[in-house]
């Protein structure tokens, strides 16, 4: 797995040993970046990564000048990787990581008055947050104006054309991968 594109790209990033994670494959990710920025600038964007893992979205989106990212993953022995990967790419300062439940790093995100204009969405497929991360985005005030949640999970499994407030504009299938991409309604 490595950055496929802006100032870190080419480098390496690191996964834990085993099934813990389900690092998103490069050419998903590319595709990924390519329909985003087809749509905007990444330049500036302030991003959040949900069930992070290794970090290989929001350290794309900061390789491709997004001003800052934060990272909520829950698992110690994962987060210690997260962090090994942002020193590599030098991207320490511009991240934050939140080594907590999801829940709770939304509620103290929004304490903060954060405020995000990408939001990264890949949990555990079998983890219930789908029904209840999205609409806690919302009712938190989490995405900003034009901000576009991005959900990952499995292509068998197609999400709701509404998660909360969120409607759905696109999705697209990359083997057993899906994204869907949504917007707050209205927008």
């Amino acid at each position: 797995m490595r950055v496929i594109a802006g100032k870190a790209r080419g480098t390496r990033l690191a996964a834990p040993p085993g099934m813990r994670t389900r690092p998103t494959a490069d050419r998903v990710r590319e595709a990924l970046f390519s329909i985003i920025q087809s749509r905007f600038t990444l330049e500036g964007a302030r991003v959040l990564d949900i069930c992070a893992g290794t970090g290989s979205m929001g350290i794309e989106a900061l390789s491709r000048e997004a001003e800052s990212c934060a990272f909520i993953e829950h698992d110690r022995n994962v987060a210690a990787v997260l962090k090994r990967n942002l020193t590599a790419t030098h991207f320490s300062e511009q991240s934050q990581v939140l080594e907590m439940d999801v829940h709770k790093a939304l509620r103290h995100l929004a304490a903060r008055k954060a405020s995000y204009d990408l939001v990264f969405f890949d949990p555990p497929y079998a983890s219930g947050l789908y029904a209840t991360v999205p609409e806690a985005l919302c009712s938190l005030s989490l995405l900003a104006d034009g901000g576009v949640l991005v959900a990952e999970g499995a292509a068998r499994n197609t999400l709701p054309e509404h998660l909360g407030l969120l409607a759905k504009y696109e999705r697209r299938v990359y083997g057993d991968t899906a994204l869907e991409f949504y917007l707050l309604e209205g927008e």
